[in-house]
C-alpha cells in the first residue's frame, strides 16, 4: 500500500480538524453563571443544533462563537474559543472582521430599511470586497441566489427589503450574512418566527449552505434539529450535558436528562 507522502497526511488531518473549539468556556452575567465548562469541536462543513429547554444557554454560547456578547456590558466569557486554531477572544482579534467570518442571523428577520440591493451590498461596501458597481452587482445577485431568493426578487431590487414577506426577510438576512464572504453562520431560531412553508424553504436553504458552510443553528424545535443537523448538542442549566452525530442523541442518548428532554417528559 502507498505510504502518504507528509503533504498529503497534513491535508488529511487539517480536513479532519474541527472548525470551531470550545474548551472549559463559562460565560457569566454579573454574577450570574450562565454557561459552566462546555467543551465541544464542531467540525467544518456540517450543521451543527443546539438544543435545549428555554433559557439553558444554547443562544449565548452561540453567542460566544462570534463575539456578540462583547456588546452587553455585564457579560464576561472565560476559556478558549479557537476558529481554525486561532483564539477569537485574543486582545488583536477585530470583533468587525470576526463577524465578517462568522456572520450570523437572528430570530426574527432583521433587514436594513434599505432596498433590497442595498441590504445585501451594505457588507461588502464596508468591508471593501468589490472594486467598482459591476463586481458589487455579482456579489449581489449570487448571494440572492446562494438563499434562494434571487428568482422571487430579481425584478424588484430597488424595493424596501422590509415590504417582502417574513419568510424572505429572513432568506434576504440570510443573503446577507453571505455576502460577505464568511466561512461560518450562526442561526438563532432562524424559523420560530415563520410559517411551516417559509420554515421549510429555510430549512432547505440550510441544508445546501452546508456545502460550504459551517453552521451552527440554535432551534427550539427537536424537528428541526433532526431534519437538518449531522451533530446535535443538548444544552440543560447551562451545562451541555450530551453532543454527539443527530441520530445518536435522537435514538440512543447516553443522559437521562436528554433521554426525558427528547422523549418530552420536561421542556
Amino acid at each position: 500500500m502507498n505510504q502518504m507522502t507528509e503533504v498529503e497526511q497534513k491535508a488529511v488531518e487539517m480536513l479532519n480538524e474541527p472548525k470551531i473549539v470550545a474548551r472549559n468556556v463559562q460565560v457569566y452575567y454579573g454574577d450570574t453563571h450562565a454557561i459552566k465548562d462546555v467543551d465541544v469541536d464542531i467540525p467544518a462543513q456540517s450543521v451543527t443544533a443546539f438544543i435545549g429547554p428555554s433559557g439553558c444557554g444554547k443562544s449565548t454560547f452561540l453567542r460566544t462563537l462570534n463575539r456578540m456578547n462583547d456588546t452587553i456590558d455585564i457579560c464576561r466569557v472565560e476559556g478558549d474559543i479557537l476558529i481554525d486554531g486561532e483564539d477569537v477572544y485574543d486582545p488583536k482579534v477585530d470583533p468587525v472582521q470576526l463577524r465578517a467570518k462568522v456572520g450570523m442571523v437572528f430570530q426574527k428577520p432583521n433587514p436594513f430599511p434599505k432596498s433590497i440591493y442595498d441590504n445585501v451590498a451594505y457588507g461588502p461596501r464596508i468591508h471593501g470586497l468589490s472594486r467598482n458597481k459591476t463586481e458589487l452587482d455579482e456579489i449581489v445577485t449570487s448571494s440572492l441566489q446562494k438563499a434562494g431568493l434571487w428568482d422571487e426578487v430579481k425584478d424588484r431590487l430597488d424595493a424596501p427589503g422590509t415590504g417582502l414577506s417574513g419568510g424572505q426577510q429572513q432568506r434576504l438576512c440570510i443573503a446577507r450574512a453571505i455576502a460577505v464572504n464568511p466561512e461560518i453562520i450562526l442561526m438563532d431560531e432562524p424559523c420560530s418566527a415563520l410559517d411551516p412553508i417559509a420554515t421549510a424553504k429555510v430549512e432547505e436553504l440550510i441544508d445546501e449552505l452546508r456545502e460550504n458552510y459551517t453552521i451552527v443553528i440554535v432551534t427550539h424545535s427537536m424537528q428541526q434539529a433532526a431534519r437538518v443537523s449531522q451533530r446535535t448538542a443538548f444544552f440543560h442549566l447551562g451545562v451541555l450535558v450530551e453532543e454527539g452525530p443527530t441520530e445518536d442523541i435522537f435514538t440512543n442518548p447516553h443522559d437521562k436528562r436528554t433521554q426525558d428532554y427528547i422523549t418530552g417528559r420536561f421542556g
